[in-house]
C-alpha cells in the first residue's frame, strides 16, 4: 500500500497499466467523454422538444415564450457540454499526460 501511495504522489499511477491495456488516464477520458456526450444528447432532446411545443404553440403568447425559453435553456446546455468537453481534453492531455 505504502508504495501504491507513493507512486501516485508521484505521478507514476497515472501511467501504470491496468490489466485489459488501457491507461487510468483513457479510463477517465472515456468515462467523461460519455457523461458528456449522454448529456449533449439531453440537450439536443430538450431543443427538440421546445420545437414541437413551438411548432404546436398554436400562437399562443405563454406556450410560444415557454417554448423559446426550453429552446435557449437546451442551446446552453450543449454550449456548455461542448466547452466542458474541450476543457476535460484538455486538461487530461495537458496538465495528466506526462
Amino acid at each position: 500500500m505504502k508504495e501504491l501511495i507513493t507512486k501516485f504522489a508521484i505521478g507514476e499511477v497515472l501511467t501504470d497499466v491496468t490489466d485489459d491495456g488501457d491507461t487510468l488516464i483513457e479510463n477517465v477520458k472515456t468515462i467523461l467523454s460519455t457523461i458528456i456526450g449522454v448529456l449533449g444528447f439531453v440537450c439536443v432532446v430538450v431543443m427538440i422538444i421546445g420545437g414541437v411545443n413551438y411548432m404546436t404553440s398554436s400562437g399562443d403568447a405563454g406556450k410560444v415564450k415557454k417554448a423559446k425559453d426550453t429552446i435557449l435553456y437546451g442551446l446552453i446546455g450543449l454550449v456548455v457540454c461542448v466547452l466542458a468537453f474541450a476543457l476535460v481534453q484538455f486538461v487530461i492531455s495537458t496538465i495528466l499526460a506526462n
